[in-house]
């Protein structure tokens, strides 16, 4: 539509838990209409607040007849629906993907699920510690000899829900070319696991076991740090050898001599000839301590404004408060505060996960109250405020 955006006039129906949230949210960000289908009396938790913004809701309960009935009506404007119940779940109520089908050949049904629709863990229920430990993430993250640690936001959910949303995206497209939708299997444990490419090649070219490092990193002979602390936190530092690093470590070696922190044996090595990889571990701490020792008297602006001065590769591990103030994510106008009724304060939300220069995405609204949207939505199907009033005391709605 010229002028209007990507998913303009499209219908997404979103039965999902945490599992799917941002599956429907990245289609409503691309324009869809998406409605959000929750049980009576569900509750907004901060996943939902997060990943249900733009959305309408409503409620329903398909475990009734009455319910049931009223999702295949529905159905009838949808042009994708999202679900991450148990595998099978749908079926046993005669609303599975085949009787979906049947009924509406052009439907894109999307399943989002810790293993998928099929194979031996298909009904094992996870949470997404259990899937980051079963696609091997959890192997390589922690201290090298410590426990496995997982990462303090749920990844498989939201790694899922962006390959739903890529394979309903794919599925609507093959729709424009031929007319029907199909079923699109998510499995959270393998959109884990094919994020650790790299991890693979390593053991089948090499022997290799990536194990976890906590700050460093494995080089053919040696472990190096690459996260350091400073002042008021750390930042990301990787000493490169070669002519690849050595304009970064002589500017490093230049400044720490100019603050008064020189180090002989730093300013007398040649850097272009420095193997990183293959230099004995006792030259790398050689040559890390004082780099440590400089880096803990900065703070983390204070090493980024020089790093930047001087051409030296080195970042900030940034936490909320950083991110919230970040003068280029303010520039590209990244951050949205959209007030919030239920909780009485303005929330700030990422804007979009990418910028687009024709056609513009959907403006960022908040999450909706459960149900909010019952009247309209079921309105729509041509139930009277009455009816829908003695469908919610039934607890259909």
């Amino acid at each position: 539509m010229e002028g209007g955006r990507m998913l303009e006039g499209l219908r997404a129906l979103d039965l999902t838990d945490r599992k799917g949230y941002l599956c429907g949210k990245i289609l409503c960000d691309l324009g869809g209409g998406v409605i959000k289908v929750e049980r009576p009396r569900a509750i907004r938790d901060v996943f939902f607040i997060a990943y249900n913004t733009g959305k309408r809701c409503i409620t329903l309960d398909i475990e009734k007849r009455e319910g049931r009935e009223i999702l295949l009506s529905l159905i009838g404007s949808a042009d994708f629906l999202i679900e991450s119940f148990d595998p099978g779940y749908l079926d046993s109520l005669g609303v599975g993907y085949e009787h979906l089908r049947r009924r509406k050949e052009a439907l894109i049904m999307t399943s989002i699920t810790p293993f998928g629709q099929t194979g031996p863990y298909s009904s094992y229920k996870a949470s997404d510690l259990t899937i980051m430990a079963m696609a091997g993430f959890l192997y390589l993250t922690g201290q090298k000899d410590g426990k496995p640690v997982n990462v303090s936001i749920p990844q498989s959910y939201l790694l899922g829900g962006a390959d739903g949303a890529v394979g309903t995206l794919i599925a609507y497209h093959w729709r424009k070319r031929t007319g029907r939708g199909q079923h699109v299997d998510v499995s959270l444990q393998q959109s884990v696991a094919w994020f650790l490419g790299t991890l693979f090649p390593h053991f089948e070219l090499e022997g290799t076991i990536l194990r976890r490092m906590g700050p460093f990193r494995y080089g053919s002979e040696n472990i190096q740090r690459q996260l350091w602390p400073c002042k008021d936190g750390y930042v990301v530092f990787f000493m490169l050898g070669g002519l690849q690093g050595a304009k970064t470590l002589r500017g490093l070696v230049q400044w720490m001599d100019e603050e008064g922190h020189g180090d002989e044996f730093l300013s007398g090595l040649e850097w272009e000839r420095f193997d990183m990889l293959h230099a004995p571990q006792e030259l790398i701490d050689r040559v890390s301590q004082p780099i440590y020792e400089f880096f803990k008297e900065k703070t983390k602006k204070e090493i980024m404004a020089e790093a930047v001065k001087r051409g030296i590769s080195v970042c900030p591990v940034n936490g909320v408060g950083d991110l919230l103030s970040d003068p280029h994510l303010e520039e590209r106008g990244f951050w949205v505060y959209v007030e919030d009724p239920e909780l009485g304060i303005s929330i700030p939300y990422p804007s979009h996960f990418a910028k687009f220069s024709v056609p513009p995405m959907k403006r960022r609204q908040r999450a909706p109250m459960v149900g909010e949207d019952n009247i309209d939505v079921y309105g729509e199907l041509g139930l009277s405020k009455k009816e829908i009033e003695e469908l919610s005391k039934e607890g259909v709605l």
